[in-house]
């Protein structure tokens, strides 16, 4: 395997916004080629592809089914402090789809971009 990023591609409903909100709230750093219909931003390895509606990752299924932003899959982002960053962030007017979340690997929260998809802001037990 080579040291290439990891892509993850997340549908949305308006590209420029949505990667403002990477680049603005979490610290994602753009990626050249942007177009109404798709940009790229990264952090680290991660590589996050946003596809409006004009890309091809926005055409319909052969069933009929429309791709869409939203749902439940998420990637994780590891914090330090997760109180003090759900803070900054609220502060930044950035929308939660729950409250900190505490079990026996960690803390966890759901933060919604500005399309509904989520990122999951995880603090390891080992750091609580």
């Amino acid at each position: 395997m080579s040291d290439s990023p990891v892509n993850v591609r997340y549908m949305v409903s308006d590209v420029a916004e949505a990667a403002d909100w990477y680049v603005g709230h979490l610290g994602f750093s753009r990626l050249p080629n942007a177009s109404p219909a798709f940009a790229a931003v990264e952090r680290g390895p991660l590589r996050l592809l946003l596809s409006g509606k004009g890309s091809s990752a926005g055409r319909p299924m052969p069933d009929g089914r429309q791709p869409e932003p939203g749902g439940w899959t998420r990637f994780q982002i590891i914090v330090g402090d997760i109180e003090a960053e759900v803070e900054r962030l609220r502060g930044e007017g950035v929308r939660f789809r729950n409250e900190v979340v505490k079990g026996p690997g960690g803390s966890q929260i759901l933060a919604e971009d500005p399309s509904g998809n989520l990122v999951e802001l995880f603090q390891p037990a080992a750091f609580v």
